[in-house]
């Protein structure tokens, strides 16, 4: 165990771009669910803003848990073509996914955003905060969104993940930002004490706080309870 739950692994990742802090451009952008947590412990500790940007992953028919690719916000799709071409499945099963992601993300969006609209993202440092990666399908789509939608600069920002994924994402970013990176690398949530899924009522209620309260910068004043 490395961090005691999503929160603790927000605040040491924080510490790690602390560099980033007070910047006027800078956004933090968090992959639901599991990524908002940690997000805003980093949004607090730099002092930036807070938003979620929506990404599915695409299971793999009958084993959901095997990324095929990944959908994202603004009708990005990822596919991994290796796995398509290892496993035979037909394009049929993949658009069902696909729909299916599809749903679920604009579910979200409404679920997550009520009223309020995406942040700005042209000409900005965006930084890209889950609580790990794996197979980084999520990430890889994420990082594609985002730069159609013009960033200055993406910084990929995870408290854990394997050294040869980070060394992949260091080519497609401009930045990689990772707390730890331990061998062998089993899962993500191998590395935590708490790992127990994040709601969307919590995810909700972060956003909540976040958008409550824009000034807040203090993470030891202004703090989410684990």
């Amino acid at each position: 165990m490395i961090f005691r739950d999503r929160h603790d692994a927000g605040r040491q990742l924080g510490k790690a771009l602390a560099r980033y802090s007070d910047r006027p451009n800078v956004l933090v952008l968090a992959l639901p669910r599991g990524g908002v947590p940690v997000a805003y412990e980093v949004a607090q500790a730099i002092g930036a803003p807070l938003d979620v940007f929506l990404v599915r992953k695409l299971g793999f028919p009958g084993n959901e848990e095997y990324a095929m690719g990944a959908v994202a916000s603004g009708g990005v799709c990822v596919l991994d073509e290796d796995v398509l071409r290892s496993t035979g499945v037909s394009a049929g099963a993949v658009r069902r996914v696909i729909e299916r992601e599809e749903r679920e993300l604009r579910r979200r969006e409404r679920a997550y955003r009520d009223d309020r609209a995406a942040l700005e993202l042209e000409g900005r440092t965006v930084i890209l905060v889950d609580d790990g990666l794996a197979t980084g399908s999520s990430m890889r789509a994420a990082i594609e969104a985002v730069r159609r939608r013009h960033a200055q600069a993406i910084v990929v920002a995870v408290p854990v993940g394997p050294a040869e994924r980070l060394q992949e994402f260091k080519r497609i970013a401009d930045e990689v930002v990772c707390v730890a990176s331990p061998t062998p690398f089993l899962a993500v949530g191998r590395f935590y004490g708490n790992f127990d899924q994040t709601t969307d009522e919590e995810v909700v209620e972060l956003l909540e706080r976040t958008h409550a309260h824009p000034a807040a910068r203090d993470p030891q004043t202004f703090h989410a309870s684990p």
